[in-house]
């Protein structure tokens, strides 16, 4: 049972363990136990015989219970796995003692007698003892904070055993909440189950609690939203159980505030860590965007699996500055493993392949502002399509064996510049899988919390700022992940995907973004001021990760599906004008994302949308 740090102490199940003081009172209690045997038997031995006997119950129950460690603090007083012991050891001594019993004037009824006596006699010591001090920890912790645990789980049991047997903890649990309609009117270690989440706030005041602990490892963040909603409106703190990977990775499992990544219902990712060794263990890795919030944690976590190089380019020097830091601890700009270069220099780029040798790449460089895109396409086609298409190129060239290209989730069915160009790149990606050798695939997924930019980074800040916190729309829902587990995921899929596809990453279920603002403005000491400014030019209402006639499979890994993609040719890209007119190749962009697209000259492809 791994010890728990939950109120203050660390968690037993008792706080006494079994030793040799408790060696005195079992051997009385067959001494007890075979006088009683020997009192109300029709045959009475003579006394030097009885004696005999008693004397040698009692070295053979002591031998027995050496082995078994029943008197070396192995157990926790009055437990489950001390009284198996002590049976074992009374029943084993019993049956010796009835087997070859020396005294032939000792009836052989009387061993089998006293040993359930002994076993009885000793266990109600223990009982006793265990009561008396459950007794005692309870009056001790009256003054204790009371609170109400969501959740009579697993999880919740054992939580609920540390803060009963932890003379330390500062939580006094009154009352247990759980949907589960078989759990109703149950009494779990002496507390009750009080109802569902309809009863929270009825068992909330009845109780008097101070708070409720969310006791549900894994649950989804829908849940919690919910049952936060319900605790803050009367007033009272909601703290969480951390999951068994932060106890576990932390050393520290101490009941905490709410975050972010709880309320979304974030889970913990399975990566296949032997499949991602085979193409990454000693291999030559680069990185594109190597700056960037995907880009760093990627470089980050690819570190660790012992490539043979990595390298990690970036246009952005503070940018490579800081990813190096975080790697090494220490960023002195002089190692090879960085290199300043702009995929729009094809040249550049080019040269960089070719003197480096790659053998697996991960392009996550790009521009991803939505709305400013909108309003510079050009920028869009130069770093997004022309300068993925550099890369592509480059790798095609210096024979790369596998390159993933990290999309998002505005590919799917794009209405926005943004979209439109990833929305190419998957397809210039899918296109040269198709020409030459290696594996060359997409890996798509949405919104990223902790990236630069995000929305959720602009709330926390306008709410530090006390205000007001801009939303679109109020029913404007969203996809999110951690960085963390995009990575991993990424990396996973990298391992998995064929070429030509676009690997979608299990975003989970979308969130509404104007709850989850209320849900971090709810953490401010003043209350925020919200404003709806609707919808800007090229935003979804709703995002989908899969757009039309893709469907969702997922052959080899319960969180990546896998989806085809559509090669387009590079040649109908490389015309587009970046000075062209931001209407005009906005609407070239989007010609290029429909399928199938007609093997026509540029010029056309804005008359040929219209008609």
């Amino acid at each position: 049972m791994i010890a728990i740090r939950l109120c203050g102490g660390i968690w037993m199940d008792h706080h006494r363990p079994a030793g040799p003081g408790d060696w005195p009172a079992d051997l009385c209690a067959w001494a007890g136990g075979l006088a009683l045997a020997i009192t109300i038997a029709p045959e009475r031995p003579p006394l030097l015989h009885a004696a005999g006997t008693i004397l040698l119950a009692v070295t053979l129950h002591s031998a027995i219970a050496w082995p078994v460690h029943l008197y070396r603090r192995r157990y926790d007083h009055g437990t489950l796995d001390e009284l198996r012991a002590l049976g074992v050891t009374v029943a084993a001594a019993g049956a010796l003692l009835y087997a070859f019993n020396p005294m032939p004037t000792v009836p052989a009824g009387i061993p089998v007698v006293a040993a359930m006596t002994a076993l009885l006699a000793m266990v109600a010591v223990r009982g006793t003892g265990r009561l008396r001090r459950e007794r005692r920890q309870r009056a001790e912790r009256e003054a204790a904070e009371p609170v109400v645990v969501y959740g009579a789980g697993a999880a919740g049991h054992r939580l609920l055993r540390s803060m009963l047997h932890d003379p330390h903890c500062r939580f006094r649990p009154v009352g247990l909440i759980d949907d589960d309609p078989a759990k109703q009117n149950l009494r779990i270690e002496g507390v009750p189950v009080l109802g569902g989440r309809a009863s929270l706030i009825a068992a909330l005041e009845r109780t008097d609690a101070a708070g409720v602990i969310f006791a549900i490892r894994g649950g989804d963040g829908a849940l919690l939203r919910s049952v936060r909603a319900l605790v803050t409106a009367t007033e009272r703190w909601l703290k969480v159980l951390p999951s068994l990977d932060e106890t576990l990775g932390a050393g520290v499992a101490e009941v905490r505030e709410v975050r972010l990544t709880d309320l979304l219902g974030r889970r913990q990712i399975d990566t296949d860590l032997a499949t991602i060794g085979d193409y990454l263990t000693d291999r030559r890795v680069l990185v594109t965007g190597a700056g960037g919030s995907i880009g760093s944690e990627l470089c980050r976590q690819l570190h660790r699996f012992g490539p043979a190089e990595l390298m990690m380019l970036d246009r952005d020097e503070s940018a490579l500055h800081a990813v190096q830091l975080s790697i090494h601890g220490r960023a002195l700009l002089d190692s090879p493993e960085l290199i300043l270069a702009d995929l729009r220099d094809a040249a550049a780029i080019h040269a960089v392949f070719a003197e480096r040798r790659p053998e697996v790449v991960f392009h996550a460089a790009a521009l991803k502002h939505l709305t400013l895109l909108e309003r510079h396409p050009g920028e869009a086609l130069q770093t997004n399509v022309i300068g993925t298409l550099n890369v592509l190129e480059a790798a095609a060239a210096t024979g790369v064996e596998r390159f993933v290209n990290i999309s998002t989730d505005k590919a799917a069915d794009p209405v926005s510049v943004l979209g439109y160009s990833k929305r190419i790149t998957e397809r210039l990606t899918a296109h040269r899988s198709t020409v030459t050798t290696g594996t060359y695939l997409n890996v798509r997924f949405g919104n990223v919390l902790g990236s630069r930019g995000s929305v959720i980074t602009a709330f926390q800040t306008q709410i530090a700022a006390g205000g007001p916190v801009t939303v679109t729309d109020p029913e404007v829902t969203r996809y999110f992940m951690t960085v963390q587990e995009a990575v991993q995921l990424v990396i996973q899929a990298a391992a998995l995907g064929a070429g030509g596809e676009a690997l979608v990453l299990d975003m989970g279920s979308p969130v509404r973004i104007d709850e989850l603002a209320h849900q971090l403005a709810a953490l401010a000491d003043r209350p925020v001021q919200f404003v709806y400014t609707g919808l800007r030019p090229g935003e979804k209402l709703h995002e989908e990760l899969f757009g039309a006639g893709e469907t969702d499979l997922r052959p080899l890994h319960p969180l990546i599906s896998h989806v085809s993609v559509p090669p387009l040719d590079p040649a109908l890209v490389r015309p587009l004008a970046a000075s062209a007119p931001p209407a005009t190749l906005t609407g070239q962009l989007a010609d290029l994302c429909v399928l199938p697209v007609p093997a026509i000259d540029v010029p056309t492809l804005s008359a040929a949308r219209t008609s």
